[in-house]
């Protein structure tokens, strides 16, 4: 395939050609929604690092759920905001919490959307850590049990799957467990297998309202540094039980997706993360670069690398040009 003999140009030269040789195809039947529930009334309250996102109480999420499933979005996921916080985080499992009504409210309102939880203690704990502190530190096996308690109240709740967020060794199993112990063998659950110690989940923590009090996430999210590390946690979580593997942030890490798409016959979820978001929309804002084209791009890059599903901020926008 030498020069001029070979000319790559000529399935280049016209929309119809390059449309029959494209390699990689982006579907709505890709994107996850993210949505942050709040325990308030009547609430739409913008998130200000996050443009056209918003904390919404339960009762304005029926008319979120019809718009989403018409644009074909599959799915959301859900974060919780609650009204009271402790040292253990108990709200995350109360029957009437944010989410637990939320889950109800969207299978009310489009019963054909997959919803899908997010499980972490950090929304919910007065520390803003994923799990119980002890002199400093977060108990790992201790954690697994209000863990288990929180998934399990979601899915009681309705909820279609459920994503463990924490970083817990061992949750995955857990969980399992405990879902199968109360007749809930067919919930899958979608890990975030290699959850990255990331400084592009900024925006999330203003809107989730999760940033720890002291410290950080160091001590149990993955170190950017590492590969290896996140076939091995991968690996884990699968034998525990993992439906799903995610990998989070998304691009600074589109080598761990590829690894782990090469490595296992699995499916992948990559979280396109509110930083991730944040800064395209800034820059849109300041007219420096085409926002919808690179949004496309970024989610583009996303599906190249591997990832079946694709957790982002951008579901809505990207379903709109999708549709066209």
């Amino acid at each position: 395939m030498n020069f001029p003999n070979y000319r790559p140009r000529r399935l280049r030269g016209s929309e119809t050609l390059r449309r029959m040789v494209t390699e990689t195809t982006l579907s709505v039947d890709n994107l996850i929604l993210p949505l942050f529930v709040t325990y308030e009334k009547n609430t739409k309250k913008p998130i200000g690092s996050m443009p056209g996102h918003f904390q919404l109480s339960v009762d304005n999420l029926a008319e979120e759920a019809r718009e989403i499933a018409s644009l074909g979005i599959p799915g959301v996921i859900l974060f919780g905001i609650p009204e009271t916080k402790d040292e253990v985080g108990t709200s995350a499992f109360d029957e009437d919490g944010p989410v637990q009504s939320a889950i109800k409210a969207i299978k009310d309102a489009a019963p054909e959307l997959c919803v899908i939880t997010d499980v972490c203690m950090c929304e919910y704990t007065s520390h803003g850590h994923c799990g119980i502190i002890k002199d400093g530190d977060v108990l790992n096996d201790a954690t697994l049990e209000l863990l288990s308690q929180e998934a399990l109240s979601h899915v009681e709740a309705g909820a279609d799957m459920v994503a463990p967020s924490d970083m817990m060794d061992g949750r995955i199993g857990a969980i399992r467990s405990t879902l199968d112990r109360e007749g809930f063998t067919n919930i899958p659950i979608m890990s975030y297998a290699a959850k990255y110690a990331s400084a592009y989940y900024g925006p999330f923590r203003e809107a989730a309202e999760s940033t720890p009090e002291f410290g950080d996430r160091r001590s149990y999210q993955m170190d950017p540094a590492n590969s290896d590390e996140a076939i091995r946690e991968a690996r884990l979580d699968i034998a525990e039980g993992a439906d799903m593997i995610m990998v989070k942030p998304a691009l600074p890490y589109l080598d761990i997706i590829r690894r782990l798409k090469d490595e296992f016959d699995y499916p992948i979820a990559a979280y396109n993360v509110s930083g991730e978001y944040s800064m395209i929309k800034a820059a849109e804002e300041k007219g420096w670069i085409d926002g919808e084209r690179t949004m496309m791009e970024t989610l583009l890059s996303i599906k190249r690398a591997g990832a079946n599903t694709i957790i982002t901020y951008f579901a809505k926008d990207a379903a709109k040009v999708l549709n066209k």
